[in-house]
């Protein structure tokens, strides 16, 4: 192979270019992968567009699956050719977190995408320790969605999710469709898909929800004495005080998404939550004890076996050269998107 290869660089929010770039080398415990399919995260259209990253230049993008091209000496656990999903955070396991198996609150992590080098590139370098060999015969698209349904799964097991459990979810972007799937996976009866853009709720139907709502008066409308279990996945002020207003008493509700603007509860919200007893819980990354955890391991076995459902999800599958117009145009909203997918080394 050439030692050039084409990445994505941002010089600073806004300036993407596509250029040639030396491949990386891997270090001791490194492998090289060849990237088969990177998404597009809901956090990396501020970082690329307004907010930047921790360095620049830098390569973003952390939602990724790719085949092992070469690997150093040392590493033992994975061969040329294995299909690998990555997930992005790698832990310092040293921290109390880590020690304690709490990896998503690592305090000295390192991340693909934001602080080192990611994978809107046709090649990445890979801690052995932060590669996870995917099923045979799982699809690389797939493989690259796993991070998303982590998220999910991370969020709905800090609640007390169960059967016959009635659960809402609000935003239905990809990680709120697997959120719908895992509710259900879990023993949910009834699940409640809430998104103001109606393409995106006819998707959720298509997950797995049982009701869907445009609007607060929609979702208030059939919460009924409120939801055992609520996952707030679009992280808006406004949604986030729906969130909370639609849990049952001693509920829980879950918040995934990352407001840009200061979150205010109103009196009749507040009283709602206390009066009601209610759990809210923060729910951040998507890992637990082993690194990376049971979400990531069985995202893979259920993607692979078929119960968790993802080809329908995607809306785009583009090729590097189309990911600076394709940025601006996911900052704007002049394009509809659900999953965006990068392959860089096809075609």
């Amino acid at each position: 192979m050439t030692n050039k290869m084409t990445a994505v660089q941002m010089y600073a929010p806004g300036d993407l270019r596509v250029e040639e770039v030396e491949v990386p080398v891997p270090g001791a415990g490194e492998m090289l992968v060849a990237v088969a399919a990177c998404g597009v995260c809901g956090s990396d259209i501020p970082r690329m567009n307004v907010n930047g990253a921790y360095r620049a230049p830098i390569i973003c993008g952390h939602e990724f699956s790719g085949h092992v091209v070469s690997v150093a000496a040392d590493v033992t656990a994975f061969a040329v050719g294995d299909l690998i999903s990555v997930p992005p955070l790698l832990p310092c396991r040293q921290c109390e977190s880590c020690e304690a198996g709490h990896f998503s609150l690592c305090e000295d992590y390192d991340y693909f995408g934001s602080r080192r080098d990611g994978a809107y590139a046709q090649y990445v370098t890979v801690p052995q320790d932060n590669a996870l060999r995917m099923p045979e015969g799982l699809d690389p698209r797939a493989a690259a969605m796993i991070d998303p349904s982590a998220i999910a799964l991370h969020a709905l097991l800090r609640t007390s999710i169960g059967e016959g459990s009635r659960v809402a979810v609000i935003g239905a972007g990809p990680i709120g469709l697997f959120a719908v799937q895992w509710a259900r996976i879990m023993g949910a009866t009834e699940v409640l898909a809430v998104d103001l853009n109606e393409q995106k709720t006819a998707m959720a139907v298509e997950a797995g929800a049982t009701h869907t709502a445009v609007n607060d008066d929609q979702a208030r409308g059939h919460a009924g004495k409120g939801y055992d279990a609520v996952i707030e996945s679009a992280g808006v002020p406004p949604t986030i005080a729906l969130a909370v207003s639609l849990v049952a008493r001693r509920g829980h509700a879950a918040f995934i998404g990352i407001p840009n603007a200061t979150v205010e509860l109103e009196k009749k919200v507040f009283s709602h939550f206390l009066r009601n007893e209610v759990t809210l819980h923060g729910s951040w990354n998507s890992f637990s004890a082993p690194f990376p955890g049971r979400e990531w391991t069985e995202s893979a076995e259920r993607l692979a076996s078929g119960e968790l459902r993802w080809e329908f999800m995607i809306t785009h599958e583009l090729g590097l050269d189309e990911l600076p117009d394709t940025m601006r145009q996911l900052f704007d909203r002049s394009i509809f998107s659900s999953k965006v997918l990068f392959l860089p080394n096809q075609g």
